[in-house]
């Protein structure tokens, strides 16, 4: 049990802290920190405009972290907010032409990245780990929320 939970967390810790860096490498093209990439590229997926709890959940980040976070993006002129029936408390933010430039630098970026890094993947392998990364994710995310149980002998 220990050697499976070091070698999933070890694991994860790796991914995590590689993808860090190769966006933070990306990220500072633009004057931006390796977490701007999800926002830019969440925000691109609604041309339309998207507000910020949308945003959060579908990013997964707190409403502070996003507050922070699409302040530098509208400092840095990428993304702008836009007012709906007239009112800005509800405004939905929409990328920029420069933000979409970036969104789309750091999608393809991202997907050579995907790409590259399961190489060794068959199709029928790649499905198999994305149905099981899917699977622990949704455990997890339950097992947070309701903590761990006693095992029962």
């Amino acid at each position: 049990m220990i050697n499976r939970f070091e070698h999933f967390s070890l694991a994860i810790a790796e991914i995590s802290r590689c993808w860090r860096k190769l966006a933070t490498e990306e990220m500072a093209k633009y004057g931006l920190r390796a977490p701007h990439a999800t926002y830019l590229t969440t925000i691109s997926r609604y041309p339309e405009g998207i507000s910020v709890p949308e945003l959060c959940e579908l990013s997964g980040k707190d409403k502070s972290d996003a507050s922070r976070m699409i302040a530098i993006l509208e400092e840095k002129g990428m993304v702008k907010k836009i007012s709906v029936d007239g009112s800005m408390y509800r405004g939905k933010l929409i990328l920029t032409e420069l933000g979409q430039i970036a969104a789309g630098h750091v999608q393809r970026k991202a997907s050579l990245a995907v790409e590259l890094a399961g190489r060794d993947l068959d199709d029928e392998s790649r499905e198999i780990f994305y149905w099981a990364l899917d699977s622990i994710t949704a455990n997890l995310t339950e097992l947070s929320k309701t903590g761990i149980p006693e095992r029962k002998n």
